[in-house]
């Protein structure tokens, strides 16, 4: 007797299709500048991606090389180094989301002086 065995093959679905059919992009930001500055920080900021996800928590800092975008860290972790909670993983995501931010601190910084 024998027997036939057959392998039903699936498609697996590979990052790089993933990444080339869903992409985030930023749906709206809110900067909210701060009256008086804690150390670098300079305004705290809420951004809304694919109209699904919002991420809250993130700064906007003053480092040495100037305005960044810094993300929440673990305020429970106790090692050595800081924990982020989340961070863009991809270059293109971060560079978006700092471009944006950043460009929407600049517009409330020139609408609040010229008031």
């Amino acid at each position: 007797m024998t027997v036939s065995t057959t392998t039903k093959k699936t498609k697996a679905t590979t990052q790089a299709e993933v990444k080339s059919t869903f992409s985030f992009s930023v749906s709206s930001v809110q900067v909210f500048p701060m009256k008086a500055p804690m150390g670098k920080t300079k305004a705290l900021v809420r951004v809304v991606l694919n109209e699904s996800l919002q991420l809250t928590g993130i700064r906007i800092v003053d480092g040495v090389n100037g305005l960044f975008v810094a993300y929440p860290n673990d305020p429970g972790y106790k090692g050595d180094e800081y924990r982020s909670l989340f961070y863009p993983v991809t270059r293109d995501l971060r560079d978006n989301i700092e471009s944006v931010v950043l460009a929407e601190y600049d517009a409330i910084l020139k609408f609040e002086d010229v008031k």
